[in-house]
C-alpha cells in the first residue's frame, strides 16, 4: 500500500478583498500604467490643451448621435459617430494627427469602439476618459444647438478653488 504524504503549503488566506489578488510586480504595474496612459486622457487635460494658445496637436472627435451632439459637445469637437467612421474618418481626419475620442461618459464604451475603429484604419488615438458627463461636471464649457453653456464644477469631480486637483 503506498502513502503520499502532502508536502504543499498550506494556503493562506488574505487579508482582505484587495489583497485577494497580491498586486502586480513593481516592473509590471509600471508597464501597464504607462500603457494606460498611451491610450487615454482625462477631461481635465484635454480642456486644458484645448485652452492653450495654439495647435493642441491632437483633435476630438465626439462619437455619439445626432441629437446627443446637439445635447451638448466639447467645443472645436468634430462629429463623427461611431458607425460612420469607416465611411468618413479617412475625408474628415489627417492621419498625422492624433485623435481623441469621446462618448456620453465612464458607463458608456461608445469612445472605445470609435477607438478601436480609427486605429484599425491606422489612425493614433487616445479615449478620453469620463467622456462628455465629466467634461460637463467639471465645469468646462460646452456647446449645445441652442449655444454655449457652462456648469458650476461638481466638487466630488473637480476641485472647488483651484486650477486643477493637483495630480
Amino acid at each position: 500500500m503506498s502513502t503520499t504524504t502532502n508536502t504543499s503549503t498550506p494556503a493562506v488566506a488574505a487579508p482582505n478583498s484587495v489583497l485577494r489578488v497580491p498586486p502586480a510586480s513593481p516592473a509590471a504595474a509600471a508597464a501597464y500604467f504607462g500603457a494606460s496612459l498611451a491610450f487615454h486622457a482625462d477631461v481635465s487635460d484635454v480642456a486644458s490643451a484645448l485652452a492653450a494658445d495654439g495647435d493642441p496637436g491632437f483633435v476630438v472627435i465626439d462619437s455619439r448621435s445626432t441629437a446627443s451632439w446637439d445635447q451638448g459637445h466639447v467645443p472645436g469637437a468634430i462629429h463623427l459617430p461611431t458607425a460612420l467612421i469607416p465611411q468618413q474618418a479617412e475625408q474628415l481626419l489627417d492621419k498625422s494627427v492624433p485623435v481623441v475620442t469621446y462618448c456620453w461618459g465612464p458607463g458608456c464604451n461608445g469612445a472605445t469602439r470609435a477607438a478601436l475603429a480609427l486605429a484599425e484604419l491606422g489612425f493614433q488615438v487616445k479615449e478620453m476618459l469620463g467622456g462628455f458627463e465629466y467634461w460637463a461636471r467639471e465645469g468646462f464649457e460646452f456647446e449645445t444647438w441652442e449655444g454655449s453653456e457652462r456648469r458650476a464644477p461638481d466638487p466630488l469631480t473637480a476641485p472647488e478653488d483651484a486650477e486643477d486637483c493637483g495630480c
